[in-house]
């Protein structure tokens, strides 16, 4: 019973005495950035074939309208590759290597449906309006999840915890778009007590002002609300989930044939259940930039979500690719952060394995 004890509550004597060194923490996280980097890679490749094989050739509209103006056509192929990042009249693999180039300096081209503008200001301008209330959803969904979890674990065998259940069992069930239509319908339909859409109103002055300040959350209220109420069922489940298998572990019941105080046998106890949680927390704030679609089309925020609906449906090379890239880099750099949170939060994976 003792070295159960000591082997799962975190931040026990046999964890800090076994530590990796730093060159192994070094490989780890160098090998977690090859890996990532490898998959952007990967993500970019596949998703520039794919592009380019979607019917219809807008640049090559582009080279055409080009020449048509007066320009050779070996001029309208060198302003065609510095607009768009590749030239237009080139076999598939010429494309691929000028892509690939323009992605080693960062440049992703310029848009086809808005001439002039670098793709990653269209990006850039849009991402401000996902990341927000992504974030903001995610984390509340996460907090009250795990709380209610918690609770709901303790509490099973009373109305309370059965109640908490079904609430988690309900809402994990309901697509995000409908959560977001219903909420739509209720608040600024039925009681039009919220905005029906867009990030801010039209007159107010855009500044760190009360009223630009209060309009921008005025209109947030209701995405955050739909991004909190898509996750929360999962999350509530899953806590519960895992507290209950917790509960049975040989280390609870030492300690409360022991006599430890309860505080500290709930603290163990919702530290080890919450530990698998927080590489979900990761990706799910990662994959939520790409899923982001439907409540964005709902509310009409211009984030990442719409700007790559609106690069399918003209079929911009460049700003498609660009959207692609960016949300497999967000997913990416969430699934390190959370391997790496996982790292420093849990003993046994530093002291590399079970003890």
């Amino acid at each position: 019973m003792t070295l159960a004890i000591r082997s799962r509550p975190p931040g026990g004597a046999v964890a800090r005495r076994r530590r990796l060194p730093g060159g192994a923490v070094t490989r780890r996280v160098a090998g977690h950035l090859v890996r990532g980097l490898v998959m952007i890679w990967v993500v970019a490749t596949i998703s520039f074939v794919i592009i380019r094989e979607i019917p219809g050739d807008p640049v090559a509209g582009q080279y055409e309208s080009l020449i048509q103006k007066g320009m050779s056509p070996e001029q309208a192929e060198r302003a065609a590759a510095v607009l768009y990042g590749f030239l237009p009249t080139g076999s598939l693999w010429e494309q691929y290597v000028g892509y690939m180039g323009s992605l080693l300096h960062l440049d992703l081209g310029q848009s086809l449906s808005t001439p002039g503008v670098p793709v990653t200001t269209l990006i850039g301008a849009a991402a401000r309006w996902t990341v927000l209330p992504v974030l903001a959803g995610t984390l509340l969904s996460f907090l009250l999840g795990v709380v209610m979890g918690v609770y709901a674990a303790i509490k099973r065998s009373g109305k309370l915890g059965d109640a908490l259940a079904l609430s988690g069992s309900l809402l994990h069930g309901v697509p995000v778009y409908v959560i977001g239509l219903l909420l739509t319908a209720i608040f600024a339909t039925l009681w039009p007590i919220m905005p029906s859409g867009g990030p801010v109103e039209i007159e107010a002055v855009p500044g760190l002002n009360a009223g630009y300040v209060g309009s921008l959350v005025h209109h947030a209220v209701l995405p955050v609300v739909t991004y909190t109420l898509a996750s929360y069922g999962g999350w509530i489940l899953a806590m519960k989930s895992n507290v209950v298998a917790v509960l049975g572990d040989d280390f609870i019941l030492a300690a409360e044939l022991r006599g430890l105080r309860r505080g500290v046998v709930f603290r163990y106890l919702a530290r080890n259940a919450i530990l698998p949680l927080f590489t979900v927390l990761a990706l799910s704030i990662g994959m939520l930039f790409g899923g982001s679609i439907f409540i964005e089309e709902i509310f009409n925020y211009p984030g990442l979500g719409l700007l790559l609906v609106n690069s399918i449906s003209t079929r911009d090379y460049a700003l498609m690719g660009g959207t692609f890239l960016v949300i497999t880099v967000g997913i990416v750099v969430a699934n390190i952060a959370a391997d790496l949170l996982y790292t420093a939060i849990d003993p046994r994976v530093r002291s590399g394995g079970s003890a």
